[in-house]
């Protein structure tokens, strides 16, 4: 596992951030209503239902456009990258813990600024504390937070180039 860690480019996490199959969705629902018309028998709606069809698949065309540039999220041996931003590891000190779920006090990284361009963490994501190497505390998110957590620690613990050490806190 510490070859892959160590292995330029190689990609440790990864969210697509939206499907290019989403876009399907609403042409296959046009679709099947035009075949419950057909074997209904009656008016067929053929020029609505294509209409409608190519309306819809335009609009979550953009939606994927927008989710794959926006709320993506890629792990490599080099670099985080969230959304648009690019932080490199060597920028990172150390993956904050989890907050206490029955706590009533936040944690100074859940009010700290989230990474990529969004004003906050994306809905259906959670964020993870990053503490980074100017003493500056941001929030890398992701919908698998818990996986990206892992692979985040190991990565950081890992220092490119060497096997056997961590990388001491900074």
């Amino acid at each position: 596992m510490s070859e892959a860690i160590n292995a330029p480019g190689a990609v440790l996490f990864s969210e697509p951030g939206a499907r290019w199959r989403t876009i399907a969705y609403g042409p296959a629902l046009c679709a099947i209503i035009l075949v419950i018309e057909l074997f209904r028998g009656g008016d067929i709606h053929r020029f609505g239902l294509v209409f409608c069809g190519v309306l819809l698949a335009g609009f979550v065309w953009l939606q994927v456009i927008a989710g794959k540039r926006h709320i993506s999220v890629e792990l490599t041996a080099e670099q985080l990258r969230e959304g648009t931003e690019v932080v490199p590891l060597r920028d990172i000190a150390e993956v904050l813990p989890e907050d206490d779920e029955e706590s009533w006090d936040y944690e100074d990284w859940q009010s700290a600024r989230a990474l990529g361009e969004l004003t906050g963490v994306p809905r259906r994501r959670k964020g993870i504390g990053l503490k980074l190497t100017d003493g500056r505390l941001v929030q890398a998110w992701a919908r698998d937070h818990v996986t990206l957590r892992a692979a985040l620690t190991e990565a950081l613990g890992h220092p490119r180039g060497t096997d056997d050490e961590p990388r001491e806190a900074l």
